[in-house]
């Protein structure tokens, strides 16, 4: 919100304590910094080059940096000078100590891993959020908020500990950019899926925990779905996003179209 209103000072900071609570949210630092070197009027029906400032982004990323480095300084100190709550917080996202069933993916999967798999897969689910970085950041550097909006939607599935409002953020995020929904191209199913997953999700928690007639591959089963949905959501406006440049054309006319990646 405060980069859309181009109050870098106050969205820096916002962001360094979100990432100060989460690790995870560090992924939305370069379309943070996009933005704010941007507008942020939508520009998905017209894609422009990206034309920002790279000694003004330097200058939002030290600020960043500042602020997240305060607060690393502030937090120690407050348990007396020790740092080893950095392993027992930001560490366990990247360790996965603790395997209570939650809406996510990862602790099923490492409930059932062999112990002498588990640094392998550790690093192979931590490096796979980072991936997506780049990819949508560059495709677009024309609209970084809808570039953050997409990453949300990834953390929204595939968060080590995840909990409702992440997918939930990503849903919401969606009033923002009433332009791409012509473009969409399986509304509907999308969003049947997502209301199944949340039927599911309670129906098969309280038949595994409270009436003891199910197991752990019941409420896994219901993630799963969770799962499915937020990506079928993330597919879908990233297709939508994409769609909108070319406006509105005739089918036939389609068919006489060259698409070239530059």
């Amino acid at each position: 919100m405060f980069a859309s209103e181009g109050k870098p000072s106050a969205a820096l900071l916002a962001l360094a304590f979100s990432t100060h609570l989460s690790i995870s949210t560090l992924l939305l630092l370069l379309p943070v910094l996009m933005l704010l070197v941007t507008s942020p009027v939508s520009q998905l029906a017209s894609p422009q080059e990206f034309r920002g400032d790279l000694r003004i982004t330097c200058k939002y990323a030290g600020q960043f940096a500042a602020y997240w480095l305060i607060l690393l300084g502030a937090s120690s100190l407050m348990v007396g000078g020790e740092w080893g709550w950095v392993r027992e917080t930001w560490g366990a996202s990247l360790t996965l100590p603790d395997l209570t069933p939650n809406p996510g993916l990862w602790w099923y999967f490492f409930t059932e891993m062999f112990d002498h798999f588990r640094p392998f897969f550790l690093m192979v689910f931590s490096v796979h959020l980072v991936i997506y970085i780049l990819p949508i950041c560059i495709k677009f550097q024309h609209d970084a908020l809808y570039a953050s909006f997409l990453l949300v939607g990834i953390l929204g599935i595939f968060k080590a500990y995840l909990t409702l409002a992440d997918p939930g953020l990503f849903l919401s995020m969606f009033v923002l950019f009433p332009e791409v929904y012509p473009y969409l191209r399986y509304p509907i199913v999308t969003t049947l899926v997502h209301i199944h997953a949340a039927l599911l999700l309670p129906l098969f928690h309280a038949l595994w925990v409270t009436e003891g007639r199910g197991n752990a591959n019941f409420y896994y089963a219901a993630s799963l779905v969770m799962g499915v949905a937020g990506g079928m959501g993330v597919v879908d406006a990233c297709y939508a996003g994409l769609r909108i440049a070319f406006g509105d054309v005739a089918e036939g006319e389609r068919d006489n179209w060259a698409v070239v990646q530059e």
